[in-house]
C-alpha cells in the first residue's frame, strides 16, 4: 500500500520565449540597408522615408543612411535620411 497520497500534475509550468521587441537603432545612428530598426507588434511607428515593413511590422532600412524618428499628425514616424 501507498503511504503517500498521489501529487497529481500541476496546472503551471508553461512559458513562452520572449520576443525581444522594442528600438534596435536610434535617432542619428547610421544604418546599413536591410538592418533592423524597431521590432513591434502593430504599427506603434509608422514607416516613413528610407524603409519598409515586414509582414510581422518589423521596419528596417532600404537605403544606408541615418535614422530619423518624427511624428505628424499625432502618429510617430521613422525614416533614414541617406548620406
Amino acid at each position: 500500500m501507498a503511504s503517500k497520497k498521489a501529487g497529481g500534475s500541476t496546472k503551471n509550468g508553461r512559458d513562452s520565449n520572449p520576443k525581444y521587441l522594442g528600438v534596435k537603432k536610434y535617432g542619428g545612428q547610421f544604418v546599413q540597408k536591410g538592418q533592423i530598426i524597431v521590432r513591434q507588434r502593430g504599427t506603434r511607428i509608422h514607416p516613413g522615408w528610407g524603409v519598409a515593413m515586414g509582414s510581422d511590422f518589423t521596419i528596417y532600412a532600404t537605403v544606408d543612411g541615418v535614422v530619423k524618428f518624427h511624428e505628424r499628425k499625432g502618429r510617430k514616424y521613422v525614416s533614414v535620411i541617406p548620406e
